[in-house]
């Protein structure tokens, strides 16, 4: 049985473009009744804008602020649920790539650089640290939301109460010149496996979508010589992926509750050792 979205409260971070923002329309198209969109960029007003006029209603709420700022996350989550209700979805979709070899070696002076550790910190608290917060939020409200009914743990059924997707990526497997990245969207499996074994006592479904190479302003502002000459000769389907195709997978795994663990969606994509 599929979820019934119309009654359902949902935060999207990083919603002002790329994945979410395509998240963000598909869920409204789908008649869900409030989406809170979290963006740095000021441009999520904008987004929240045009995508309520075409919807012909206004269910997406904007809100701009640092997703690794503790404060701004309990703001979005307590102005959520006094505008619509407890928010039972969550897709932490807001993250950063900072690309760079683990160690590179000048020849000359015959040094090596480590790859920076401060660009390592800040990746992982957006990309790891937030999205796992910005989840653990999420099962909380379910949780509050049932103890305020009077009800304890899920007793299983078709009513699932809620749904978290993280968004990982094939480089999870490991990609040369994104040791920091790899590494938080790794992380994310291991955040994944462990929430979803905690947070099916409230009726908490937890998944994960890894994205291939998309063509989101993240891809977009790659080498393109690199895209050309080393994504697309490797990639099946001999294209990037849209945000669209992302967010449909993501949207079915939130819609199916049958559907749980990791879902690849990688367009073919085969690189070599």
């Amino acid at each position: 049985m599929t979820s019934n979205l119309s009654k359902r409260v949902a935060v999207i971070t990083g919603g002002a473009s790329g994945i979410a923002r395509a998240v963000c329309r598909q869920l409204g198209r789908e008649g869900i009744k409030a989406i809170g969109v979290v963006d740095f960029n000021e441009a999520v007003r904008g987004v929240c804008t045009e995508i309520n006029a075409e919807l012909g209603r206004e269910c997406l709420i904007p809100y701009q602020g640092d997703v690794t700022d503790r404060a701004f996350r309990s703001h979005v989550f307590a102005d959520m649920k006094h505008r619509a209700g407890p928010v039972t979805i969550c897709v932490p979709a807001a993250g950063i790539v900072r690309d760079g070899l683990a160690v590179k070696v000048d020849k000359v002076a015959k040094t090596a650089k480590l790859y920076d550790q401060d660009l390592m910190e800040k990746t992982i608290a957006v990309n790891l640290i937030a999205a796992t917060y910005w989840a653990m939020e999420t099962i909380a409200s379910v949780a509050v939301a049932r103890a305020e009914r009077g009800q304890n743990g899920w007793k299983g059924g078709d009513d699932v109460q809620g749904e978290i997707v993280f968004v990982g990526s094939i480089s999870s497997a490991g990609n040369k010149g994104q040791v920091a990245y790899a590494a938080t969207k790794a992380g994310l499996e291991g955040v994944r496996s462990t929430l979803a074994k905690e947070a099916i006592y409230y009726g908490v479904r937890v998944a994960i979508v890894h994205p291939g190479f998309t063509n989101t302003p993240m891809v977009q502002a790659m080498d393109q010589k690199i895209i050309a000459e080393h994504v697309l000769p490797k990639t099946q389907l001999g294209r990037l992926i849209t945000p669209e195709e992302i967010a449909d997978a993501i949207c079915f795994m939130i819609r199916n509750p049958a559907v749980s663990g990791a879902l690849w969606a990688d367009a073919g994509w085969h690189p070599p050792a």
